[in-house]
């Protein structure tokens, strides 16, 4: 069966609301998936009813911000309670760390002299069908920012002050996971846009109490996912992969790309 568990909704920066997300997935003839929205489980319930009504295999999932030696990784959570206490308080405080980031980037750039206000961006909303998140959305609305690959280039940076806040710990993540009756996997660990890429990070974690990776990605060459899934299969991790697709918002990542067979994957008891 085809299947993609990494997929962004309109509950985090994905363009598609979950009746989208099903029509899509019929489309392109995938048969198992999982919605993982950034700290985020509100489009879970309704993504879930909608695959029980086409014949789609689920799983609940989510992707947690996590900060382990000043780098902020993706924790990928399968098989989670939704309602959990823990998690839920997890991703309203990761919420409202990237809300107060929103707003100190505003208040950085403009008092660096842009063309932004910390009051105007106070009242300032946006359709969450166009993905991204609201700092991004008013930048672009300003004419400021060409996209999310701009804002990461060129105003999301150090020289302008800016970087991610320090989540819970890698530790901690994994943990609330676990509480949450779910497995957790870090999510596309070779993939160098999300950092220096997976020699700089793979040592590191293999003191964290992970259950696998995310071994298949968009953002993964052929190598590095060969690499990953020995890697796994040595030392009985999970095996996971996805496409992170975010609709429209991030064009160059498709929905069921790369191709993934359920085959390919090892996730005892999410399976």
């Amino acid at each position: 069966m085809r299947a993609d568990f990494h997929i962004h909704t309109t509950a985090s920066d994905g363009t598609w609301d979950p009746a989208e997300l099903l029509d899509h997935l019929q489309a392109a003839g995938i048969g198992a998936f999982a919605v993982t929205d950034h700290d985020s489980t509100a489009n879970l319930a309704e993504a879930a009813r909608l695959a029980r009504e086409a014949g789609l295999r689920f799983l609940p999932g989510v992707e947690l911000n996590a900060t382990k030696d000043g780098h902020n990784f993706h924790i990928l959570g399968y098989g989670i309670d939704p309602d959990d206490k823990a998690l839920q308080d997890l991703c309203r405080h990761n919420q409202r760390l990237l809300e107060q980031k929103d707003e100190d980037s505003v208040r950085h750039l403009a008092e660096r002299g842009w063309d932004v206000s910390v009051p105007e961006f106070a009242t300032y909303d946006y359709d969450r069908h166009r993905g991204g998140w609201r700092a991004l959305a008013y930048l672009e609305d300003k004419g400021l920012c060409a996209g999310v690959g701009d804002f990461f280039q060129r105003v999301f940076t150090a020289e302008n002050d800016l970087g991610f806040p320090d989540f819970p710990s890698v530790t901690e993540v994994i943990r609330v996971i676990h509480g949450a009756g779910g497995a957790a996997l870090c999510a596309h660990l070779a993939s160098t846009f999300h950092g220096a890429g997976m020699a700089a990070y793979l040592p590191g974690l293999q003191a964290e109490p992970l259950d696998g990776l995310e071994c298949y990605h968009s953002g993964h060459s052929g190598e590095d996912t060969r690499f990953l899934v020995a890697y796994c299969r040595q030392k009985g991790l999970y095996i996971s992969g996805g496409s992170d697709c975010h609709g429209g918002f991030v064009p160059s990542r498709h929905l069921g790309s790369p191709a993934i067979d359920t085959a390919d994957l090892y996730l005892p008891g999410l399976l």
